[in-house]
């Protein structure tokens, strides 16, 4: 059996973005990959975050804000940035295979009424094409 793909999303406050990130992974890749999250400063998990993985049926059990330095020591495959800022904090990542960064409006400070609707959408396109790409044999 080949080994899950460990893949380690990092934002900010891992609020929501890397949130959305996690569930998505999991639930879409479970059987491939292993999902998780963390925060450059980690704050607390928004609930409109977590409202909008339920509204999708996505399961958001077990998610919590987490520091990246509870990973310290661990190996990921792809540690992906999800803003700007945590990708100027994991460019000396320990651990990390290969580094991605992508860069998604933050829904907690955003204006926009369906940020959140929004954010997850864009995140779940970006991951079923990673999916799509790092599956191929």
């Amino acid at each position: 059996m080949t080994p899950k793909i460990r893949v380690l999303f990092v934002c900010v406050a891992n609020a929501a973005r890397s949130q959305f990130a996690e569930a998505l992974l999991r639930h879409s890749g479970g059987e491939r990959f292993e999902a998780f999250s963390a925060g450059t400063a980690p704050g607390e998990v928004d609930a409109r975050a977590l409202a909008e993985l339920r509204h999708l049926g996505i399961d958001a059990y077990g998610l919590r804000s987490k520091s990246i330095d509870e990973f310290a020591g661990e190996r990921f495959d792809y540690v992906i940035t999800l803003c700007d800022k945590s990708a100027l904090e994991c460019q000396a990542l320990p651990g990390a295979g290969e580094v991605l960064a992508w860069h998604f409006e933050d829904p907690v400070t955003s204006e926009r009424p369906d940020a959140f609707r929004h954010c997850v959408q864009e995140i779940h396109e970006r991951i079923k094409m990673f999916m799509l790409v790092k599956t191929r044999h």
